[in-house]
């Protein structure tokens, strides 16, 4: 199992919109594609105005086929192209988590 954890930094004071518009609009489409996210968090402690999610995929093959599908569906594109209009986001970083041997995961 591998796990694409990403994190995005918001603009202050823009946290409360994306999430109501992602909940909303991109979540739906996200779950369609990818299933549950393993989590989704925002920060209490520590950076400010960040959002934090993780996925779950049996590989990287696995995830590979299940994003293209994603970027190609046209809610996603749509619900994209508002997102990034709406200027929230200020930073994202994407890592890929692989399990060790005595992971519960």
């Amino acid at each position: 199992m591998i796990i694409d954890l990403r994190t995005y930094t918001m603009v202050p004071g823009r946290l409360k919109a994306f999430l109501e518009l992602y909940e909303r609009e991109g979540l739906p489409v996200q779950r369609k594609h990818q299933g549950d996210p393993i989590g989704y968090f925002v920060t209490e402690i520590g950076t400010n105005n960040q959002v934090v999610h993780m996925w779950g995929y049996e590989s990287l093959g696995d995830r590979e086929k299940r994003r293209a599908a994603l970027d190609a569906d046209p809610e996603w594109i749509a619900y994209r192209a508002k997102s990034g209009a709406a200027g929230n986001v200020q930073h994202q970083e994407n890592k890929i988590l692989k399990s060790v041997s005595f992971s519960p995961m």
